[in-house]
């Protein structure tokens, strides 16, 4: 009887062994050529992920043992293909909720910390698009400190920076994490300043989130700002940077007459962002753009006045 069983668990062994080393095939040998649409596939976990696509939606079981793999693998490359299959397939709303009750956040996350910098921007990836699930970020949560030291110290303008952003932007949607970033708002204006027109457009993103709600607008005009941030305001400037400043001042504007700061003089240090938005400059600035020639900022400007 014993000798049955010990039978039956060796069988059991097996049968999973194979399943892993099925995923860890298609894995290696990527992706099939040829242009397919996404599509659902039967459960037949081993199978679908030898033979299928990385647009293959997986189901649960698929999910499993991707998970799985990813948790027990040292092989940077089948990592780095796992961590695609899973944001790939994290775009989706209902294996959103499956990867996080597999447990897959953390598996996820903690890729992060690889050394590896395209493991570490893949997993921002498929947090990024896990982050879409409101009741996701409760867990990712843990992660956002970690993902500001990496955007603010990792290369400018690198992937590994714009996936860590996109992240950061994403949890930021709903006021319920944004008092996370309120350490760092200083250091966004500085990548802000240096970055280059995608950074800038994905720094603003994130800073217009903020914006928006009235219990940051003390940590935004209060975070030490270089002055050549006025310089985003200048006529010439790319339409979709331009129009994103406009709206940060207009939403910062909005919340301090929200919180009945209107007509009273706020204290705030000198070199801060409230004295670069209130000060004579940016309001020569505005008078300028009143006149520019694309209606979409001039319907932006915003005189700033306290």
């Amino acid at each position: 009887m014993s000798g049955t069983r010990g039978a039956g668990w060796v069988a059991a062994g097996l049968v999973l062994g194979a399943g892993v080393c099925y995923c860890v095939y298609k894995l290696t040998r990527g992706p099939r050529r040829g242009g397919r649409g996404l599509r659902l596939r039967p459960s037949r976990s081993a199978e679908d992920l030898t033979n299928g696509s990385y647009d293959d939606v997986l189901n649960a079981e698929q999910l499993q043992k991707l998970l799985y793999l990813l948790k027990s693998t040292e092989d940077p490359v089948i990592i780095e293909k796992a961590l695609v299959t899973l944001g790939n397939n994290a775009a989706f709303s209902v294996n959103q909720v499956i990867i996080c009750e597999l447990g897959g956040i953390p598996i996820v996350g903690n890729k992060i910390n690889d050394p590896n910098y395209s493991i570490k921007e893949k997993a921002l990836n498929a947090l990024s698009n896990l982050s879409v699930n409101v009741e996701n970020q409760i867990k990712i949560k843990v992660y956002v400190s970690q993902v500001c030291e990496d955007v603010l110290s990792g290369p400018l303008n690198s992937p590994v920076q714009l996936a860590g952003l996109r992240l950061l932007t994403n949890m930021t949607v709903t006021n319920d994490h944004q008092h996370l970033l309120t350490n760092y708002i200083p250091d966004l204006f500085q990548v802000l300043l240096m970055g280059n027109g995608g950074t800038k457009v994905q720094v603003l993103k994130l800073l217009l989130n903020l914006s928006e709600n009235p219990a940051m607008t003390e940590g935004l005009l209060g975070a030490q700002v270089d002055s050549s941030f006025l310089s985003l305001y200048d006529s010439h400037v790319a339409k979709e940077i331009l129009l994103r400043v406009l709206t940060l001042l207009q939403n910062i504007n909005n919340c301090l007459k929200e919180e009945g700061h209107s007509g009273v003089q706020p204290t705030f240090p000198k070199g801060s962002l409230f004295f670069l938005l209130y000060g004579e400059e940016c309001a020569q600035k505005m008078r300028a753009l009143i006149n520019h020639h694309d209606a979409d900022i001039r319907e932006k400007v915003t005189i700033p006045k306290i």
